[in-house]
């Protein structure tokens, strides 16, 4: 895959990025190099290899996923002027 600089300076529009005429070739090479490495990248043999979130083997903490209040509502309101229910009153502000 090969950017033209019609695709430069779109891309340039999209970003709300100013570019320059003598900044498109520059850019276009840039661009392209960044995409060949990228194919270079999708030649690589991957089949086989476990997804992985670290060099060293580890396994993920997990918790449930389950809705609570982090029973630390309490805690939360205690320092509010006006509370009712574990939620913060506040004046009105809309009429």
């Amino acid at each position: 895959m090969s950017v033209d600089a019609d695709t430069v300076r779109r891309i340039a529009h999209l970003a709300r990025i100013k570019v320059t005429a003598s900044e498109v070739p520059h850019l276009q090479g840039e661009l392209n190099a960044m995409l060949s490495f990228v194919e270079q990248l999708s030649e690589v043999d991957i089949s086989g290899v476990e997804p992985m979130t670290s060099v060293m083997p580890m396994d993920m903490k997990k918790r449930l996923d389950v809705v609570n209040d982090g029973e630390i509502a309490d805690d939360i309101v205690r320092n509010a002027p006006a509370t009712d229910h574990h939620f913060f009153l506040v004046p009105k502000v809309v009429e």
